[in-house]
């Protein structure tokens, strides 16, 4: 497993949303990205990202009202435990993010797949 601190893992989150094109990160409404180290219990203990919350795709004129931030939470261990150096972890966080930005969008995994970011 690579060895990256947590503080080294959020840079590398950080700088993967910096890389989004400044066109689709205005798009993007009412959304946070968090970094956790595992995945919640009930999950599938190597998960890399998870997207949660109501797709923009999917949201009506009441949406707004009161609804709290949508999730994207990447998770630092099962991703340090598929990369065999750092720059397979910045890949693979960049990947990430992408994908579960993508599910903000309305985007499925079946497209996903097809599009090669699954």
């Amino acid at each position: 497993m690579v060895e990256l601190s947590r503080a080294e893992f959020e840079e590398a989150v950080a700088d993967a949303l910096d890389r989004i094109p400044p066109e689709l990160a205005r798009a993007m409404d009412n959304v946070v990205v968090l970094v956790e180290d595992d995945p919640p219990e009930g999950f599938e203990p190597d998960l890399l990202g998870l997207y949660e919350g109501t797709p923009l795709t999917e949201r009506d004129g009441w949406w707004a009202a009161g609804a709290l931030p949508d999730r994207i939470t990447i998770f630092r261990r099962p991703t340090l435990a598929v990369a065999r150096d750092r720059d397979e972890v910045v890949a693979e966080v960049g990947i990430t993010v992408v994908h579960e930005i993508a599910h903000h969008f309305g985007i499925d995994d079946a497209r996903l797949h097809e599009l090669g970011w699954a």
